[in-house]
């Protein structure tokens, strides 16, 4: 029996089953194109919002710099953008911003990391278990209430702890959203130390190191690319935190380094500013734009060196 060639093969179908079988695959064709262009729509969102705020950004602190130097606005250290006397200098905003945080990421970075190394190498399974959700429900707090917490509860303890500590400061805020941070920092560091190869554990043990020792050098470092990354999301939050400063860390500006002295942070001078009565396209009301500029050129700083950090421990190991 001489077997057929596609062609004769072909030939040999009804024309009406060939027909068919061409449509559905054509159907199929235009459907798998309709779905990868939803795709890309979904995933051009983000692109296409972070492109919005940068040109929002930008276009309404143009219209601030046309009135005040950028020089000023560097290197001025009074903020008083509000008085009849206007000064426009950035930094006391800036300081109690880097001071609040710093507060912050001594309490989270060290506490999320110990908390991530627990639950990934030594916590048992029942304790894993219970402790995840709490510290997910830790992160789900609003932030209004932690202000209310540092203003009521934090505030008075340190009061007792240092005399004279006035009622708004800097320390308060920065303990409790060093607090509020932790969950963000634990939950993904944890998640870079579980996706360690266990071939690299069991190659510690079988060199005689401890769980300790295993855990703090060998797991840890070879996880870094994704705890840098937890790192800089800390960061982030600690920046670009609000209710609690506003609440607890005070409203003036103040350019000082010393965390038990209250200040404005840029965030919440944007909060009072844009719920207050001034005119769209006064003076006073382009500074929240400018602010916020220098809030994301600070926050684009620490996402690029957190990825040159990621990029060169991903080499490393």
């Amino acid at each position: 029996m001489i077997p057929l060639s596609h062609a004769d093969w072909t030939d040999a179908m009804p024309k009406d089953f060939v027909s068919d079988k061409l449509a559905r695959r054509r159907l199929r064709h235009v459907k798998e194109r309709i779905i990868e262009f939803i795709l890309f729509l979904a995933a051009s969102v983000s692109v296409a919002t972070t492109l919005g705020i940068v040109l929002i950004l930008l276009k309404e602190s143009f219209v601030f710099f046309r009135i005040v130097s950028l020089w000023d606005f560097l290197t001025d250290t009074q903020w008083t953008p509000l008085f009849a006397d206007a000064h426009y200098g950035i930094m006391p905003l800036l300081s109690g911003t880097l001071v609040s945080s710093a507060v912050a990421l001594l309490v989270a970075i060290p506490l999320g990391t110990i908390i991530a190394i627990y639950l990934s190498e030594f916590a048992p399974f029942s304790v894993r278990e219970v402790a995840k959700p709490f510290l997910e429900l830790l992160g789900g707090i609003p932030t209004i209430v932690y202000g209310y917490f540092a203003l009521m509860f934090v505030t008075p303890l340190l009061q007792k702890i240092i005399p004279g500590l006035p009622g708004f400061n800097l320390l308060s805020a920065g303990l409790v959203m060093g607090i509020m941070i932790i969950p963000y920092v634990s939950s993904v560091s944890e998640d870079a130390m579980r996706a360690v190869p266990m071939a690299l554990r069991e190659g510690s043990y079988a060199m005689g190191a401890t769980r300790f020792q295993t855990a703090t050098r060998v797991v840890t470092p070879a996880a870094f690319s994704g705890i840098a990354a937890a790192y800089i999301l800390g960061i982030s939050r600690a920046v670009g935190e609000t209710m609690i400063l506003a609440v607890a860390a005070g409203m003036q500006p103040n350019l000082t380094w010393n965390p038990l002295e209250p200040a404005a942070t840029i965030t919440a001078y944007i909060v009072q500013v844009a719920l207050g009565d001034l005119p769209h396209g006064s003076i006073g009301y382009q500074t929240i734009f400018a602010a916020g500029l220098t809030l994301a050129l600070l926050t684009l700083f620490f996402n690029v060196l957190g990825h040159l950090l990621r990029k060169r421990y991903r080499q490393v190991y």
